[in-house]
């Protein structure tokens, strides 16, 4: 039974409108411990500005109130000196705090990449085959792209914002406490309002990452050299182009919805907060006409400036705050990847034989996909193989000959019994040792979209060129290899695709020869291939098979005749077990497969 492809994994979702946990908070404040030291050095260039900001209004006061009306032009130069000293001191301190802030920024989303990455080599083969390659591709790109801005400056705009707040605001108190009373009495409302729109805009982020994905699939899968070949000859290009265009403009609308969300609501707070000098001057225009003014023309501008400049870190704040709302949409998607449990981990203290034998043995061995599985895809299943010896795995399709392959490199875990090499439980090996041992030669070869020589190294890095070439030679495709303009370093294009079915086998092949594991697993790997092709195939995997364990999968039983065992499943358990001659006296199932294929049955 091949592995189950079923819908796309999809993670659970909190509940709509659901305030993010302060453990996810904590978990992305975590993100940034590693540069604690970077950012605290913003936050001294961050007070540093905000306290040279507020010192301003302070100059330019001294420079109404008594520069100019007592005519101390010594005083006024130093006045105007310290305000322009101020405006490039301000400057530096900016274009740090940016260096800074961005360098961490993108250390952070460079850390959240590798992770994300990281955490999804280590899961099963099947969360693969249950998830489309876009979705996966998408959390890594679109997700942790689109929190670029958020990672690179929200933490730094959080801080100068807030300092240069809370210094007008203590600046402002200072010179009137009664005008910044008024000036602050609507701030409440600015917050609330400010919030509503942030939880609007989280939840239209959540929607478009998810459309953003499944464009993402589309375009990997229909545009990929199987997409186009398939489209083109099933005459549904015009189709594709349409379901693409249905998606994109679903797309269009959601990124619409996004930057409009509560764009009325926040215009309506920055028109009430560039209204407030005005309704100062007002105010103060009214005490002056009903008798002595409540303050100096000097402290009056002082207060307006101060004011307006409380206006952009305030305006700033409340945006920075709806930006790491809606982030928050993104976090969490990335955090439900990073928190998906790792269904084959390495063992803590792994078995490292000095050397592999090469005895491979089936011992009891059930498996299951799911655990609510009906019927076991695998059951009680006993094989032993010796090292150098041959197994044949043959049945119907979805007997489970493939599943039974993949336990030995530990591709799945056994649900029950154990698979061992040289006696050792495959589970107590590392990842490493086992890769070095097991080597596989499925039906679906897959090539890099890079030279030659690059994909055969894949297999061992720092093969010379004159292992590439015997490799090369054992797997009869040197010659071919050999006749290409560039010869080994011929790019090999999209899947291969440049090469024939026969030709990207071998390569295969040659590559796993390179590998040069004791145990081989052969995956239905000529089925595909004509009979000239499979003869030439056949004769490099009887060249790569000398001397090592192998399991062949096998689809022709015209490929296993001279195998040590042939095992014979049928809905997951083995039905016959025996030579080629054995089977055909047994007269049973083994026997009638052969019929079916048109092959005689006679001993």
């Amino acid at each position: 039974m091949r592995p189950d492809r079923g819908t796309d994994w999809t993670p659970p979702e909190r509940a709509k409108g659901e305030p993010a946990p302060p453990a996810q908070l904590r978990r992305i404040a975590a993100l940034f411990r590693p540069y604690r030291w970077q950012l605290a050095i913003v936050g001294l260039l961050v007070a540093a500005s905000a306290v040279v900001s507020v010192a301003t209004p302070f100059l330019l006061r001294a420079v109404l109130d008594t520069a100019i009306p007592q005519g101390r032009t010594g005083l006024l130069t130093l006045l105007v000196l310290g305000m322009i000293a101020a405006a490039v001191v301000n400057s530096v301190f900016g274009v740090l705090q940016t260096l800074i802030s961005t360098t961490v920024g993108q250390r952070v989303m460079h850390d959240l990449r590798t992770a994300v990455y990281s955490h999804l080599q280590r899961m099963s083969l099947a969360f693969f085959t249950r998830t489309r390659t876009g979705e996966v591709q998408s959390r890594i790109a679109n997700d942790i792209g689109g929190m670029q801005s958020t990672v690179t400056s929200t933490a730094t705009s959080l801080v100068s914002n807030l300092t240069a707040v809370v210094a007008s605001v203590a600046a402002m108190v200072a010179l009137d406490w009664r005008l910044t009373v008024v000036s602050l009495l609507l701030l409440p409302l600015f917050v609330w309002i400010s919030r509503r729109v942030g939880n609007e805009r989280k939840k239209i982020t959540t929607e478009r990452q998810k459309q953003l994905a499944a464009m993402s699939s589309a375009v990997q899968e229909s545009l990929s050299v199987s997409g186009i070949l398939l489209g083109r000859t099933m005459g549904r290009s015009d189709s594709l182009s349409r379901e693409f265009t249905g998606q994109s403009d679903r797309l269009a609308d959601l990124e619409v919805r996004s930057s409009m969300a509560g764009r009325w609501r926040m215009s309506t707070i920055g028109v009430v907060m560039a209204a407030m000098p005005a309704l100062i001057y007002w105010a103060a225009g009214l005490t002056a006409a009903g008798g002595a003014p409540i303050v100096s023309i000097g402290t009056l501008v002082a207060f307006v400036s101060l004011q307006q400049g409380l206006f952009r870190p305030t305006v700033s704040l409340l945006s920075t705050g709806v930006q790491v709302q809606t982030s928050l949409a993104l976090f969490h998607r990335i955090f439900e990847y990073l928190d998906l449990p790792v269904e084959i981990a390495e063992p803590a203290q792994p078995v490292r034989p000095a050397a592999v034998r090469g005895d491979v043995a089936f011992d009891g061995v059930d498996f299951r996909y799911h655990p609510d599985q009906e019927r076991p895809t695998l059951a009680g299943i006993d094989l032993k193989i010796p090292a150098g010896g041959s197994l044949a795995v043959v049945g119907e399709t979805g007997s489970g000959k493939t599943t039974l392959s993949y336990l030995v490199p530990r591709l799945y875990d056994v649900t029950g019994g154990r698979v061992t090499i040289d006696g050792t439980d495959v589970r107590d090996l590392s990842f490493a040792t086992l890769a070095d041992t097991v080597g596989v030669v499925s039906q679906e070869t897959y090539l890099f979209h890079a030279s030659v020589a690059d994909n055969l190294r894949f297999a061992k890095p720092d093969a010379t060129d004159a292992e590439l070439v015997e490799a090369a030679r054992a797997a009869q495709v040197h010659d071919m290899i050999a006749a290409l303009p560039d010869g080994y370093d011929t790019l090999v294009g999209e899947r291969g695709y440049r090469f024939s079915g026969g030709e990207k086998q071998r390569l295969a092949i040659a590559r796993t020869i390179l590998r040069n594991p004791p145990v081989l697993i052969l995956d239905e790997a000529t089925s595909a291939l004509d009979n000239r092709t499979e003869l030439a195939v056949q004769q490099a995997i009887d060249a790569l098979a000398a001397g090592r364990t192998t399991i062949t999968i096998a689809h022709r039983l015209s490929t296993v005749r001279d195998a040590d065992q042939i095992a014979v499943l049928d809905r997951g358990r083995i039905a016959e077990l025996g030579t080629h001659d054995e089977l055909l006296a047994l007269g049973g199932r083994y026997a009638a497969l052969l019929r079916r294929e048109g092959a005689p049955v006679s001993v």
